[in-house]
């Protein structure tokens, strides 16, 4: 855990959102930005994240040198000369709101891993921070943050073969602030930086214990708690800090919700409703409640209206569209890790040069050659008049097969044959 979770607001209305609730927001991304997150009700690893974290350089809070045995950072240029000379530990600490990708890639690394190599740093164990040694160590001292989402997901296995997935958030609707680090990375030979990060994960609290014996660690929204764990002048790590990653206080509503959202690629604000709700369009007891109203199909997408000023969906009366994206061609398998039991997606193989693809962000239009399989069904059509004379088979080069000689074994006996007296 975690291995998805939802995220369908745009930064705009999470930093509404946190700004709401005590926690200041200096910079964000622009809604229509070609840098802004993704918005998903069924976020991967791989996918670009909104994070909040406080406004340091690159390299983190407090000094720019490592310890011993620590790799360098990448030479500084200009720009980062002036990110350095501008951060000031005695000024206001400002926070942001910054995209990043979720799977977090150490400073140090050379070049771009790939997909596996990043499955394997989208969470980061509690008890892994204890000793100030391994690849967190800095980490955990300049580069905390916050990983904001609407709530997560979980797969209950209730047979060898068999996973129900169940979704998670707070009952009081609001969204989760969940305790990560991040990092910032250059690659060789490239002039970007990427940026990247984690979530923490701690033992499960008794409601969620049934489904995962780990959770993400979820710190208070606008709490002392969180604004500790951001504090940019704590840069050398400490037990207070430890002591923040805890199970879960508060309440939490978990109920099990459709299986297509084990599908990388699939998105559908029906992954976020229960599956026995009468809400829920995929819910079969809808076709047989009587005074049913009839509604007319909206072209793959569907309008969802919050009535509640605090649901974390959308935003006061507000109405959002969202269009279900196009399924990725990405197959997924069953595994058995012990920090989640979500499905993983398998790395595919370019056709031409056979290396693995990485999982970027996915671009939201639709390609014209495939069609959703969640979409609505378009109204069917007459199918052409086929063309006089014999047609042309796809499959074959239209040679007709050698003829068996009749007789005896040879298939060809009338079957009265074989009931003649």
């Amino acid at each position: 855990m975690c291995g998805r979770y939802s995220l369908a607001l745009r930064p705009s209305q999470v930093r509404a959102y946190l700004e709401d609730e005590q926690m200041p927001v200096y910079e964000a991304p622009e809604d229509d930005a070609d840098d802004a997150p993704r918005q998903s009700y069924n976020f991967a690893p791989g996918y670009n994240g909104i994070v909040y974290r406080a406004d340091v350089p690159y390299y983190g809070a407090g000094s720019k040198a490592h310890k011993k045995g620590e790799a360098e950072p990448e030479p500084e240029d200009s720009t980062e000369a002036q990110e350095e000379a501008g951060y000031d530990e005695q000024e206001e600490v400002r926070y942001k709101l910054q995209t990043m990708k979720w799977g977090l890639i150490p400073f140090w690394t050379k070049r771009n891993p790939d997909y596996g190599s990043m499955m394997k740093t989208m969470n980061c164990r509690d008890d892994s921070l204890i000793e100030n040694r391994g690849m967190w160590t800095t980490m955990k001292q300049k580069k905390r943050c916050i990983v904001v989402c609407q709530g997560f997901y979980e797969w209950l296995k209730k047979g060898p073969k068999e996973k129900v997935p169940h979704y998670i958030k707070r009952k009081d609707g609001q969204l989760m602030c969940m305790a990560g680090l991040w990092d910032c990375v250059q690659y060789e030979g490239v002039e970007e930086k990427t940026w990247t990060y984690t979530i923490i994960t701690t033992s499960s609290n008794k409601q969620l214990h049934f489904l995962h014996d780990r959770m993400p660690v979820i710190l208070e929204n606008g709490s002392e708690e969180l604004r500790t764990w951001l504090d940019p002048k704590r840069s050398t790590w400490s037990k207070d800090l430890q002591s923040l990653l805890q199970p879960f206080k508060g309440e939490l509503e978990i109920y099990p919700v459709s299986k297509d959202v084990g599908k990388v690629g699939n998105n559908s604000p029906n992954f976020i409703i229960p599956v026995a709700s009468t809400a829920n369009k995929s819910n079969i007891a809808n076709f047989f409640a009587k005074g049913a109203e009839k509604k007319e199909p909206s072209d793959s997408a569907d309008a969802i209206t919050s009535k509640s000023e605090k649901t974390g969906d959308v935003g006061k009366d507000e109405t959002v569209t969202i269009k279900y994206e196009a399924v990725e061609d990405r197959e997924t398998l069953d595994h058995e890790g012990t920090e989640d039991n979500a499905p993983l997606p398998v790395p595919k193989l370019e056709k031409k040069s056979g290396i693995k693809r990485e999982l970027d962000d996915v671009p939201d239009e639709e390609p014209p050659s495939k069609i959703s399989k969640i979409s609505a069904s378009p109204s069917k059509e007459k199918s052409p008049l086929k063309p006089a004379g014999r047609s042309r088979s796809a499959t074959s080069n239209n040679t007709a097969s050698p003829k068996k000689p009749a007789g005896r074994g040879s298939g060809s006996q009338k079957i009265t044959n074989f009931f003649g007296k």
